[in-house]
């Protein structure tokens, strides 16, 4: 009997976070790895306006120099009473890339006596081979935030974004709930289908 070895597909990113979600959500179809597997690969530079953009450039730039499938993702918080901001400077919004305490520290001001709290996560994935795109897939979850920091779990904006329907942020409804609902997993789920109809 056969034994089926699972397709690659490799994650361009070095989040740690994003890749263990993404591991979790997709199962054992593929084998889910990231750049950090191969420490010869450059940082791809974000200079993209949209999710899109960013994530084709990530999508395109890692999978020239790797083998198999490449699969980016640009996603971030989009918050009404900003005018859509942080969006694509989501982990940048409070001056360092990657603090999360200082990006939400700097949306708590922003927010600070706002009425409208309604926000939305957004992720856009990019799939690529051989340096081209082959397909990109979007996701959303619709929410309003808190004014102040509730659970310990998820990372980012997640203790301060309750989803609609929920009472919880993402931080108190941890990673399980989370995975069936958030803006990855939606984005996720088309590329599982997508994978699926051509691997």
């Amino acid at each position: 009997m056969a034994v089926h070895t699972p397709q690659r597909l490799i994650l361009a990113t070095r989040n740690v976070h994003k890749t263990a979600e993404i591991r979790a959500m997709i199962g054992e179809r593929f084998e889910v790895m990231d750049v950090t597997a191969f420490p010869e690969l450059p940082e791809i530079e974000e200079t993209g306006t949209t999710f899109l953009e960013n994530a084709r450039l990530k999508a395109e730039g890692i999978s020239r120099r790797v083998e198999g499938w490449v699969l980016s993702d640009d996603s971030g918080l989009e918050v009404d009473a900003l005018g859509g901001a942080p969006g694509v400077w989501s982990s940048s919004y409070g001056g360092e890339e990657g603090n999360h305490a200082k990006n939400n520290t700097r949306l708590l001001a922003e927010m600070a006596g706002k009425a409208d709290r309604t926000a939305r996560f957004r992720c856009t994935m990019v799939l690529a081979q051989g340096g081209a795109e082959q397909a990109n897939f979007s996701g959303t979850v619709e929410g309003q935030l808190v004014e102040s920091l509730h659970g310990a779990g998820g990372f980012g904006y997640d203790p301060l974004f309750i989803p609609t329907g929920y009472d919880q942020t993402f931080a108190e409804l941890g990673n399980a709930v989370k995975n069936t609902l958030s803006h990855r997993s939606r984005a996720l789920q088309q590329v599982i289908f997508y994978l699926e109809k051509i691997v």
